[in-house]
This record gives C-alpha cells, structure tokens and sequence, in this order.
C-alpha cells in the first residue's frame, strides 16, 4: 500500500525543472516498520523516521550480533508525527468521507478537497 502512494508523489518546482519524485524523509507509525518497507525507502534514498516495535526490537536481540544493527530513529522528528493523524482524524467526521459512500474516486477525492478548504478557511477564520 505504501509502495504506489509514494510512487505517486510529484511535487511541482516553483521555478523551471522536473516535479520532485523523491521526499527527503517519511515518518510512519510502526505499522510501517516491516523489512521489506525499510528496504524499499532506503534503495530510493529516502530517510525512514519509523519506530520500530517492540516485538520486533526483542526478535533482533534474540539473534545477537546476527541480528543486525537497530535501524535510525529521530524522536524529535517522530514527534510531530501525530499532526497528521490528527488531521485524518478531524477529516473522518465528514460521515462521507469516513464511511466512504462515493463510488467515484474523483467525487471522493472533491469531498476531501472540499473539507481541507473548509477547515482551512476556519482555521484562517479562527486567527484573525
């Protein structure tokens, strides 16, 4: 699932060039943490912030020094990983959008749009 969505990724230059294919790091929960994930992001030369979990951490211990060196983890930058999930949480109280009753991606995807405007617009609201 992974996989397709950041292959997906173009982020637009503001001046000439090629859209950006490549983010400079991916923070993901620990549901992220597999083997062949780990892989994949460091063979694209992408910078993984994952926890690791714990029974993972224990497996590794169990075969010593075949176990392998425990991957690198910035705790200040995972932190700020939960605005995220926030996010989604807050876009999930559009009942549309959580129960997913649209056939069409494309009428998914207006109601998503529509809902970050809109909590754009009252969060702009908001500061004023």
């Amino acid at each position: 699932m992974l996989t397709p969505l950041v292959e997906q990724i173009r982020v637009p230059r503001l001046g000439p060039g090629r859209a950006r294919t490549r983010p400079d790091e991916l923070l993901g929960d620990k549901a992220y943490s597999s083997r062949a994930i780990r892989t994949y992001l460091q063979e694209r030369g992408i910078t993984a912030t994952i926890a690791e979990p714990d029974d993972q951490k224990r497996h590794r211990r169990n075969r010593g020094t075949k176990g392998g060196r425990p991957p690198k983890f910035n705790a200040q930058r995972y932190k700020g990983r939960n605005i995220i999930e926030r996010g989604f949480c807050h876009l999930k109280q559009w009942r549309g959008i959580a129960t997913r009753y649209d056939k069409l991606a494309t009428t998914y995807r207006a109601a998503a749009l529509l809902h970050g405007v809109t909590a754009w617009t009252k969060h702009l609201s908001d500061t004023l």
